[in-house]
């Protein structure tokens, strides 16, 4: 863990890096991303098909041998993103830039709009492909998993999931570990 929030759990040339706006405590005690309860980034990934089962905070450094990745834009954890200036998820935003060049993903998702405009001065983003790259790096913006979030209920986040799945040309592993059950 690192001292000022969480561990990447990244390699270079991943498919797809998963980017919250910054860690609750909640995770950072854990020593886990997306710890917090009630936070559906989990049950989504593997509803969307990243994932064959829906994996536990604890088990995240298996995605990497899926080709995923997690990491946040700001480092500092607070109890609720609003809590962060917009200074700070600029200089996020440039921290994280740096970071995307060199690990080379295919892409870059992005768990909330409001962390991903100001971060990335982009007042007019919404929740899908943006035209704007970093680097040789795609970008999506997801809507942010928190249970907070209600204009998203867990079905409309499994299709907004499903939707960077299928732009990435990744496979429905969802499906493909219904099909190891099927007799």
């Amino acid at each position: 863990m690192r001292a000022d929030g969480l561990a990447d759990v990244v390699a270079e040339a991943l498919d797809v890096v998963f980017i919250g706006i910054n860690p609750p405590p909640v995770s950072v005690a854990a020593g886990h991303s997306f710890a917090t309860p009630g936070n559906r980034f989990w049950p989504a990934l593997h509803a969307a098909g990243f994932t064959p089962t829906v994996l536990r905070p604890h088990q995240e450094r298996d995605l990497l041998r899926l080709g995923l990745g997690i990491t946040s834009i700001v480092r500092r954890p607070t109890a609720r993103a609003d809590q962060l200036s917009t200074l700070e998820l600029r200089s996020g935003g440039a921290d994280l830039t740096q970071r995307l060049h060199d690990l080379r993903p295919r892409w870059a998702a992005f768990l909330g709009v409001s962390g991903y405009r100001p971060a990335f001065d982009a007042p007019q983003a919404r929740v899908g492909l943006q035209t704007a790259m970093i680097g040789t790096t795609r970008v999506w913006v997801l809507p942010n998993p928190s249970g907070r979030n209600a204009h998203f209920p867990p079905t409309a986040l499994a299709a907004e999931f499903t939707r960077l799945r299928i732009a990435a040309a990744l496979p429905d592993r969802h499906q493909l570990s219904q099909r190891r059950r099927e007799p």
